[in-house]
């Protein structure tokens, strides 16, 4: 159960007013990951599905960075002895990581400082809103290590986000993307100082906790389903979707406080 008592072992967890913060928590490395940490965070996002206590989540990285990536000693190096079966268990388990993050219902807030590279840029891509520090610097880098830039959906994502042309410099390149362009090409909704941009993260999460849960992991569930419909095919899925929204109390509770010209308060059903 994903509550006020989860305890990870691999990233620290808090629970406060419905939202819950992921902070990667391995500062001495830049917070990289480890097979353990995809698994358990893979674990965490589907366990997510259930959680009736946490609305919306922060996802940010411990003092001064957000993630490094992958652990060069942890699993570059093992990786380079794997056999092909082991080489695609890993990879898949990389990608699931990805779709237990864009399937769970609560929205995702990204709080960006410092280094975001690799698999840690992934997460930030794989969030639904990214806010970052002057400072963050983000880096698609598998290029660097003689991979191919089609990782954890980088090739079909990434260039939803920001334009295939600059995601195909990205991922060619594997060169930093800077905050200012990160916020210019729209990867970034805002850049906020060091000091903010956790607090920042947290205030929006909060905001969409205490809105129409339902409403918005349906919001969630739809931007990622209607990627590949035509438009005919998303205004159908739309209409099904909105009337299931309509037969919630929350959107009675919205329009009782209308009438009443109250601000509605939400409860998610």
């Amino acid at each position: 159960m994903i509550d006020e008592s989860y305890s990870p072992k691999h990233f620290r967890w808090s629970l406060k007013d419905k939202v819950g913060t992921i902070t990667l928590a391995r500062p001495e490395r830049k917070n990289p990951l480890t097979f353990d940490s995809y698994a358990e965070l893979c674990d965490t996002f589907r366990a997510l599905v259930h959680s009736s206590s946490a609305k919306a989540i922060v996802l940010t990285g411990a003092e001064g960075n957000f993630c490094s990536g992958g652990d060069v000693h942890d699993i570059i190096g093992p990786l380079t002895k794997m056999d092909v079966g082991g080489l695609l268990k890993f990879t898949r388990m990389t990608g699931d990581l990805v779709k237990a993050m864009r399937t769970c219902p609560q929205p995702i807030v990204a709080a960006v400082d410092g280094t975001c590279a690799g698999a840690g840029a992934i997460l930030a891509m794989a969030s639904d809103i990214r806010f970052a520090t002057p400072r963050a610097k983000t880096a698609f880098l598998f290029v660097r290590v003689g991979l191919a830039g089609c990782d954890m959906g980088a090739c079909a994502i990434l260039p939803r986000l920001i334009g295939h042309g600059r995601a195909s410099e990205l991922l060619y390149t594997g060169r930093v993307m800077t905050a200012e362009e990160g916020e210019r090409w729209g990867f970034f909704n805002r850049v906020l100082t060091e000091a903010d941009v956790l607090r920042e993260a947290l205030k929006m999460a909060g905001d969409l906790a205490r809105g129409p849960t339902f409403a918005h992991a349906m919001t969630k569930a739809m931007l990622h389903r209607e990627w590949d419909m035509s438009i005919d095919e998303a205004l159908d899925a739309e209409a099904q979707a909105q009337t299931l929204c309509m037969q919630t109390e929350d959107f009675r509770r919205a329009y009782r406080a209308f009438i009443e010209r109250a601000q509605p308060v939400f409860e998610g059903n």
